[in-house]
């Protein structure tokens, strides 16, 4: 009777684990879900199988090496490999529709795009590099949300600010590179510069992500006043720059 009920508990933790999974918002909530369906359904494996010692062995292993990949050494990241596989993640979520807290192709936000954009590269960059430090920055960045208005604020030092101000139709592009951000004043939308005058973005107005230039695009945010802000996972080379110039 009770190996029955265990049976039962882990196949429910691993619908749950599915449900959290396709489940478009990125929640606080949701993580906790997750990973509780994670450890119920670790749990129950574990214990059904315990008197199979192939499978017991699989079991206790598992946990020790889903964790390698975040306990490897560190080391410098590529700024501008990491950039390049950034910016064209955000465009592979061109025509997405925007679904407010969304961070997945199902539905993505404004500040959902470059955060969720960004954490794939670095697991990209992690697996390709064998980097612990991309895998930590993954994990950091899918534990911590953060909206447009706090990654304008410079939530947790994940942004630096450029000091370009002004809307997008006017100001100056010059000290953009692609993968920069534009938060409006008010903190309720984000964009992001992906080169040439093109702006990416999750628009609720328009209903999904759209790429439209920002000196001759009918869009309401390219009139409306940003500060621009840089990740500091790419500012490195910038800050560098700042203190070896001459004063």
């Amino acid at each position: 009777m009770w190996r029955r009920l265990i049976r039962i508990c882990t196949l429910g933790a691993l619908v749950g684990i599915v449900v959290t999974t396709l489940h478009p918002v990125n929640s606080m909530i949701l993580k906790f879900a997750f990973l509780g369906c994670f450890v119920g359904v670790w749990v129950g494996f574990t214990i059904l199988t315990w008197n199979r010692k192939p499978l017991r062995v699989v079991a206790l292993v598992l946990p020790s090496l889903a964790a390698i990949p975040f306990i490897l050494p560190g080391g410098k990241i590529d700024e501008d490999e990491l950039r390049q596989n950034y910016v064209r993640r955000m465009g592979e979520f061109q025509g997405t529709n925007y679904f407010w807290g969304g961070e997945s192709s199902r539905g993505i936000d404004c500040s959902g795009l470059p955060r969720r954009s960004l954490r794939d590269a670095l697991l990209e960059y992690g697996f390709e590099h064998i980097n612990g430090d991309a895998f930590r920055g993954y994990v950091e960045q899918w534990w911590f949300d953060a909206s447009a208005k706090a990654l304008g604020e410079g939530y947790r030092a994940y942004t630096t600010p450029l000091g370009i101000t002004g809307t997008i139709r006017d100001m100056d592009y010059s000290g953009l590179v692609p993968g920069d951000l534009a938060v409006t004043t008010s903190g309720v939308h984000i964009l992001a510069y992906v080169g040439e005058g093109l702006w990416i973005q999750a628009d609720p107005g328009i209903g999904s992500v759209a790429t439209l230039n920002g000196r001759t695009g009918d869009n309401d945010w390219f009139l409306t006043p940003v500060t621009t802000h840089r990740w500091t996972l790419l500012a490195q080379n910038q800050n560098k720059m700042s203190l070896e110039s001459p004063h």
